[in-house]
C-alpha cells in the first residue's frame, strides 16, 4: 500500500481535499467570522537515521470540523516559512486566524491581512520588547479595574479532575502607544491577556498569556479565540490516538503526507456523521461503521 500511496503527488491529493471542502462550504454566509487555527505536527514515525521526520503545518476550522489544508515544512526549515505559503493557498476571507507564538511574525501578520482575514497571535519572549510592553501594561491593577468597569473583562470558573480552574480575560484597543514603540505590526488594533489560575491540593499556579489582534472584538470573542486554538491541538492528538499516526513507520515522504491528508478527511467525516448511538468515541464510530457499512453508506455519499 505504501508504494501505491507514494505514487500520488501530495499536491494532487491536497487539491482533491480543497474541492471536497468547497462542496462542503457551498451556500455558507460570509457574515459570520470563522475561527481558523494554524499549528504544526511532527509525524514521528517518518524518521530514521538518514532523515528527519515530516513536519506538517495545518489549518483547522472547528466550526466545520475540517482541516482546510496543510503544507510540510521544507528540509532544514520551520513553521515560520511554511505558514505564509499555507495561508496564501487557502480562501480565508472573513476569518480570524489563531497561531502560537512561533507564528507571531510581522510577515505572517501582513500575509493574513492581504488574504482578507484577521489575526489573534500569541506573544512570548521571542519578541522581547513587544512582550514586555504588553505585559507591563495589562498587568497594571488600576488599568485592569478600568477594563472591568468598561466590560472588557470576562471570567469563567470550572471544576474538573479534582481541581478548580479560573480563566480571566482582558482586552483593550488602546494600542497607539504600542504601535509607536513596536512599529511594523500591520493592522494591530487590540491586545489581550488570558490568565489561568489553577488550584489543586492547596497549591495554586498562575499563568498569563498575551496576544495581539488585528480587530476590535468583545472580551467574550477574545476568550473564544484563545480557548478555540486548543481545538487543532486536540485534533492532532486524535490523529495519534485514533489512527496511531506517530506509530506508523512509513518513511516515504509522499506516502506519509498523503496518508496524513486522508486521516484528516476521515476525522472530519466521522465528526459530521450521525450514528445509532450518541456520544460515541471516534474509535467506536469506526467500529460501528465497519460492522454495518451499508447502514451508513448513503449518509456518507450524501455528504
Amino acid at each position: 500500500m505504501e508504494r501505491v500511496i507514494a505514487l500520488i503527488k501530495p499536491n494532487v491529493m491536497a487539491e482533491l481535499q480543497r474541492k471536497w471542502l468547497h462542496l462542503q462550504a457551498a451556500g455558507e454566509t460570509d457574515k459570520i467570522k470563522k475561527l481558523i487555527n494554524i499549528d504544526g505536527k511532527t509525524i514521528r514515525g517518518n524518521r530514521n537515521k538518514h532523515q528527519n521526520p515530516l513536519h506538517i503545518v495545518s489549518a483547522y476550522s472547528d466550526s466545520d470540523g475540517l482541516f482546510l489544508g496543510q503544507l510540510p515544512t521544507e528540509e532544514k526549515s520551520n513553521e515560520i516559512t511554511a505558514i505564509p505559503k499555507l495561508i496564501a493557498q487557502l480562501d480565508l476571507k472573513n476569518t480570524i486566524i489563531t497561531i502560537n507564538a512561533i507564528g507571531t511574525q510581522k510577515k505572517i501578520a501582513a500575509t493574513i491581512l492581504e488574504n482578507k482575514a484577521d489575526y489573534c497571535l500569541a506573544v512570548k519572549e521571542n519578541h522581547q520588547y513587544l512582550y514586555e510592553d504588553i505585559k507591563d501594561y495589562l498587568c497594571d491593577e488600576q488599568f485592569q479595574e478600568q477594563l472591568k468597569q468598561n466590560n472588557r473583562y470576562f471570567r469563567t470558573i470550572e471544576k474538573a479532575r479534582g481541581q478548580v480552574e479560573m480563566r480571566e480575560y482582558f482586552v483593550t484597543t488602546d494600542v497607539q502607544w504600542l504601535n509607536e514603540r513596536n512599529p511594523g505590526w500591520e493592522g494591530l488594533k487590540a491586545i489581550g491577556m488570558a490568565t489561568n489560575t489553577i488550584e489543586r491540593d492547596d497549591q495554586v499556579t498562575v499563568e498569563n498569556r498575551y496576544f495581539i489582534l488585528s480587530l476590535d472584538v468583545s472580551v467574550k470573542e477574545f476568550a473564544k479565540c484563545v480557548r478555540g486554538h486548543w481545538k487543532i491541538e486536540s485534533m492532532h492528538w486524535l490523529l495519534d490516538v485514533v489512527f496511531r499516526e506517530d506509530a506508523t513507520h512509513i518513511l516515504h515522504k509522499n506516502a506519509a503526507q498523503n496518508l496524513n491528508i486522508l486521516r484528516k478527511l476521515a476525522l472530519g467525516v466521522l465528526k459530521a456523521m450521525t450514528f445509532d448511538r450518541s456520544r460515541l468515541s471516534y474509535k467506536n464510530k469506526i467500529f460501528s461503521f465497519g460492522l454495518k457499512p451499508e447502514r451508513y453508506l448513503r449518509q456518507l455519499l450524501e455528504m
